[in-house]
């Protein structure tokens, strides 16, 4: 009933900018808080950041803070990544997810809803 479809991904050089979306369908947006996950080959899902509900409360992974920012319109049921001065560690497959009981905003299990994943690369 949910669906999740992320889009922005693409190649930059060090020190470039990407901006992906993640556009939510099938239910009330608000309702749910969302996570953005990367994945590079042969390494675990890494939690990148999450944005509650409302859009009050905001988290990132010490990585990319200061460099990343997350926002969501609601009206428009989408939530975006901004991504500023990429680095060639960014490159990786990244994923929008969504939840309305989540607890544990790190961990991949706490989130109900997964999009395909758009891929990021970053060259030195």
């Amino acid at each position: 009933q949910v669906q999740l479809v992320e889009s922005g991904g693409g190649l930059v050089q060090t020190g470039g900018s990407l901006r992906l979306s993640c556009a939510f369908s099938g239910r009330t947006f608000g309702s749910y808080a969302v996570g953005w996950f990367r994945q590079a080959p042969g390494k675990e899902r890494e939690f990148v950041a999450h944005i509650t509900r409302s859009g009050v409360s905001i988290y990132y992974v010490d990585s990319v803070k200061g460099r990343f920012t997350i926002s969501r319109d609601n009206a428009k049921n989408t939530v975006y990544l901004q991504m500023n001065s990429l680095k060639p560690e960014d490159t990786a497959v990244y994923y929008c997810a969504a939840g309305n009981s989540i607890v544990v905003i790190r961990r991949p299990t706490e989130y109900d809803y997964w999009g395909q994943g758009t891929q990021v690369t970053v060259s030195s």
